[in-house]
């Protein structure tokens, strides 16, 4: 074979080569990109809620909103769920998903929990001020959620409290808007109790202020210290030492 014959077949080759790679590389720009699976980063958000959920009281239902299908994310081996300052597992809510590599990106869910349990309320009419006996309060069922915070979820809860208005039956019980009845009020002479191990210690004082049982409160004895306790039915404030 001439050599003018040889350069004309090494040259062909090398066209036939750099032909096959162009297809290639063409062949694998129009292959669809590799994404995130939608369905796993439902997934993440879900056993997210589930843990957050873990110590509510009733049923929790948690539901993850639909995730935009336009939306395109690099795989991610290790997504992190976490709420946004404020945000926490309950009602409507919004998860954040971050991936830290190998490709950064942060995507936040709408997200739904629903907490089905008893709450307390009022099974006959209550009068501002008036002393709540259980006969009064009936246990109800329904989303927590859809209540207003600090509604109480156990009967002892409220009795033996007073409400700060008048109150309709099948009222929802808020702890918040209820009031102790007080066992130890200002002014009165109450009976400093303090013991411990192979003691006990008593002695006179005055309240300094109002407060139910179980409420701190500031008292004066009869040499001026300041002493704080802990109001008790009969006219006591326990004291530690």
């Amino acid at each position: 074979m001439t050599p003018r014959l040889t350069s004309i077949r090494f040259a062909a080759t090398a066209l036939l080569s750099l032909a096959a790679c162009a297809a290639h590389a063409q062949q694998q720009a129009q292959r669809p990109a590799a994404y995130h699976d939608r369905a796993a980063l439902k997934r993440t958000v879900e056993e997210f809620l589930q843990v957050q959920t873990g110590g509510l009281p009733g049923q929790v239902t948690v539901a993850v909103g639909a995730i935009d299908p336009r939306m395109s994310l690099a795989p991610c081996p290790d997504p992190q769920a976490f709420f946004m300052p404020g945000a926490r597992a309950w009602g409507k809510t919004t998860v954040g998903v971050r991936c830290a590599t190998p490709a950064a990106w942060t995507v936040y869910i709408q997200a739904s929990v629903t907490v089905i349990g008893e709450y307390v309320a009022s099974a006959a009419p209550l009068a501002q001020g008036q002393t709540i006996e259980a006969g009064q309060l009936v246990m109800l069922k329904g989303d927590l959620t859809m209540l207003p915070a600090g509604i109480a979820t156990d009967i002892n809860q409220v009795v033996g409290r007073s409400s700060n208005s008048s109150l309709p039956p099948g009222t929802p019980m808020r702890i918040d808007t209820l009031r102790t009845k007080p066992v130890v009020q200002s002014g009165q002479l109450v009976r400093l109790v303090s013991s411990g191990a192979g003691f006990s210690v008593s002695a006179e004082a005055r309240a300094m202020g109002t407060a139910g049982d179980g409420q701190v409160v500031q008292v004066k004895t009869s040499g001026g210290q300041q002493i704080t306790g802990i109001a008790k039915a009969g006219g006591l404030v326990e004291v530690a030492f």
